[in-house]
């Protein structure tokens, strides 16, 4: 009977997807990934393993190939930045997401983030709770620009969702009822910058200090995305220095956030726990459908693998 590995941390023995995977045929071992786990303790929770359904582990070339049972790896979420692709491609390893998965959950994610640093909720409530009792005036987010660079599902719920609070959105990409803008128009025109896309050696370090001095002084950036997209010490100095008015970020480039980060005690700047996809819906669904993916690319059949070609390709 075929092992595989589980280290999504909301996945447990007994729950949908592990019914699913031993329904199908194959024996699961639960291994949760519950902040850093280092090269060799995932290299040990991987022996003898077929397949993978995982969260954010660093599946790096080392691991890979330390791994030589391994035929499959499926993320329950979308981003796959964590796994080396070409060294999985190179040991004939498929590597899965599922695209699109979580896209609702994160949309109104981001509208709540864009509520809370509109109105100032975390201070305000921070205030009450310190024995004070804030008063501050906030801002409506109608009649307001929130700029989305991306144009995926997630970007895409989230114009709808502005739209309806009665937003103009700008977009990077092609999303009806938005306008397209340049990366520098979108910047200099927003009174919110939400990021929506992947991490690649092109958007790595996007936000820089150079497109953060593009922004409005009143603006806010977002960033549901991945933390490494934003720079964050230029973030923490814009934030300080009144160049931009804050931000509100659900991903830091190194999670969880460590102690001595440049992100804390800035204020401005509100740090959460990737809770993006961290709805029931979305994990019922990504539990499930990465059960479904992984089987299904065990047996050669996987619907969402983003390097099957390559491999079918190299055989």
């Amino acid at each position: 009977m075929p092992t595989v590995l589980i280290t999504t941390d909301y996945l447990r023995p007994g729950d949908e997807a592990d019914t699913y995977l031993v329904e199908h045929g194959f024996d699961t071992r639960h291994d949760p990934m519950r902040g850093v786990r280092r090269p060799e303790d995932l290299i040990a929770a991987l022996a003898g393993v077929e397949g993978a359904l995982i969260a954010n582990e660093p599946m790096t070339g080392q691991v890979l190939a330390a791994a030589p049972t391994l035929r499959a790896v499926v993320r329950t979420g979308v981003g796959y930045d964590s796994i080396d692709v070409a060294a999985a491609t190179r040991l004939g390893i498929t590597v899965s997401n599922l695209p699109g998965i979580n896209a609702n959950a994160v949309a109104e994610y981001t509208i709540g983030l864009l509520l809370a640093q509109a109105r100032r909720l975390v201070q305000v409530a921070a205030g009450v709770g310190a024995g004070a009792w804030p008063r501050q005036q906030g801002y409506e987010l109608s009649g307001k620009t929130v700029g989305l660079i991306g144009r995926g599902p997630v970007a895409q719920r989230v114009a709808s969702l502005a739209i309806a609070f009665g937003m103009t959105v700008l977009c990077t990409g092609d999303i009806p009822d938005a306008r397209q803008a340049t990366l520098d128009e979108l910047l200099h025109e927003s009174d919110f910058v939400s990021v929506h896309t992947a991490l690649t050696g092109r958007t790595r370090r996007l936000i820089d200090a150079a497109a953060l001095a593009r922004m409005k002084p009143s603006a806010h950036l977002i960033n549901t995305a991945r933390g490494a997209i934003v720079d964050e010490p230029a973030l923490a100095e814009a934030v300080r220095a009144g160049r931009i008015a804050g931000a509100a970020l659900d991903v830091t480039e190194i999670e969880p956030l460590p102690a001595d980060s440049v992100l804390r005690g800035v204020d401005g700047i509100t740090v959460y726990s990737h809770l993006g996809g961290q709805t029931a819906e979305a994990r019922r669904r990504s539990g499930l459908d990465g059960a479904r993916e992984l089987a299904a690319a065990l047996a050669g059949t996987p619907a969402s693998a983003v390097n099957a070609h390559l491999i079918r390709k190299n055989a």
